[in-house]
């Protein structure tokens, strides 16, 4: 069974055209790149802005900041309830256009309330702490729902062949908005002001329903009549009656190829951004590197990234690039990336460090896009919200565990005196390569053509074992 690739008109009528389908499909590309601008912009303006202001401005315990700006990754499971309920409850005939724009309007008010909590945290009090988890926590839902909705919009407009290009689009724009944002926070807010804090505040709610407007209306086909009917009947199918998180976790339990396959997104996100949050303080600790020489870190690694993904994306739109092969190369590369910074850490060789991270740079931009193409392969016809869901709740908890380990590690082996900065971060590296490799070794036994093999009866079976274990 595969997923069902739904074309809007104008890309059907380039059809006949060559140089028309080509047009067609770098409008397509450019149009569901543009709502992640808005993503872009509130996650610059929480990593960037918000957490330096409340924390050194305003006097915030670092710990109370942290938790608050990163607990969103583990609200990802409201990817699988929203992504459940969007397959089986269209509106309007369209199942992802909705979601994504009450998502985008929820998220992006949120923000407007911050500045002014931020100065009454800093004045100890508990009813603004609480606020500011409680709307982190909308922000955190909303962003789920938006990425799920964005993903399966991605896998249901594209075909197999097309993919790699457009999710090379998206995230550069991804990246060049979290970009383009730090400048306008620089610009916007050059020294910290209440008042400079809430203008550039209030520019969220335009920026993020703008760009989703601009990128969104029409890019959905509206299902009618008899083939509305017919995609809701397939979905109700496919995602049967019950808990959506129960389902999810039985399909993960107990069939081997949604669990290979969930492992495998998890422990590579791990595997990628374990180092990410202490490559710096590794620069300063190990090396005496000044903030300002290590601030290249980001830049050195992101910008072999994004030139990555634009060539990856430029081939796979013209040879045939297997997606599996791209996604284990990627994890492979940068395996071999985090080896080289063990080699840097172990052996006090500063000279080694950019050549690790643009190989760990290059590496990864190959990798994002054979595993988001994967993931969008590895989907049914009336449930890619629901799959989509569990595949992006892999990713976030990969990303959020990688924080936390990254931190622990580096409390336990290094702040305690039990190695060296040196020795201790050649361990945290090391750990890092071997998950990537043990991600890879798991990539080799999943398969999309097994994958499609599942069928509704499995699926029911698997809830069946689940409640009766």
């Amino acid at each position: 069974m595969n997923t069902a690739t739904v074309q809007p008109p104008a890309s059907r009528a380039a059809a006949g055209n060559p140089l028309l389908r080509v047009a067609a499909g770098v409008i397509r590309a450019l149009r569901l790149a543009l709502p992640k601008i808005g993503v872009g912009w509130m996650f610059a303006l929480l990593t960037v802005n918000f957490n330096r202001v409340t924390i050194k401005e305003l006097g915030v315990a670092a710990v109370l900041i942290t938790i608050m700006t990163g607990m969103h990754n583990f609200l990802s499971p409201f990817q699988v309830v929203f992504g459940r309920f969007a397959d089986r409850h269209p509106f309007l005939g369209m199942r992802r256009t909705p979601m994504l724009l009450a998502s985008t309007v929820v998220t992006s008010v949120v923000f407007l309330a911050l500045p002014r909590l931020g100065v009454a945290m800093g004045q100890g009090s508990l009813l603004a702490v609480l606020a500011g988890f409680g709307l982190l926590i909308i922000f955190g839902i909303g962003i789920a729902v938006h990425g799920d909705a964005h993903h399966s919009l991605i896998a249901e407009v594209t075909d197999e062949r097309s993919r790699g290009g457009v999710i090379s689009v998206v995230w550069t724009f991804l990246i060049m908005s979290t970009i383009a944002s730090a400048i306008t926070i620089k610009v916007v807010m050059p020294t910290y002001t209440l008042e400079s804090m809430q203008q550039l505040y209030n520019l969220t709610p335009l920026i993020v329903i703008g760009s989703a407007l601009l990128g969104l209306l029409g890019v959905e086909r509206r299902l009618k009549g008899a083939e509305l009917a017919e995609a809701t009947r397939r979905s109700r199918e496919m995602t049967p009656p019950g808990n959506p998180l129960r389902v999810a976790l039985a399909l993960v339990r107990e069939q081997p190829q949604v669990r290979t396959f969930f492992m495998f997104v998890f422990l590579s996100i791990l595997g990628v951004f374990i180092q990410d949050a202490i490559l710096e303080v590794f620069g300063g600790e190990v090396f005496n590197m000044t903030p300002g020489e290590t601030a290249s870190f980001t830049s050195t690694w992101g910008g072999g990234v994004l030139a990555s993904m634009i060539l990856v994306g430029v081939l796979s739109g013209i040879f045939p690039i297997g997606k599996k092969l791209l996604a284990g190369a990627g994890a492979l590369g940068t395996a071999l990336g985090l080896v080289v910074l063990t080699l840097a850490a172990v052996s006090h060789q500063r000279a080694l460090i950019t050549p690790a991270l643009i190989v760990m740079g290059i590496s990864t931009g190959a990798y994002n896009v054979g595993a988001l193409s994967m993931m969008m392969e590895m989907t049914f016809a009336g449930a890619t919200g629901m799959y989509m869901g569990l595949w992006g709740v892999a990713q976030a908890f990969g990303m959020g565990f990688a924080s936390i380990i990254s931190g622990g590690l580096h409390s336990l082996l290094i702040e305690t005196g039990l190695l060296s900065a040196p020795l201790g971060y050649t361990a945290i590296f090391g750990l890092e390569a071997l998950v990537m490799l043990v991600a890879v070794g798991m990539l080799r036994a999943v398969s999309v053509a097994a994958f499609h093999g599942l069928t509704h009866e499995d699926i029911v079976r698997s809830m069946e074992a689940t409640a009766t274990a």
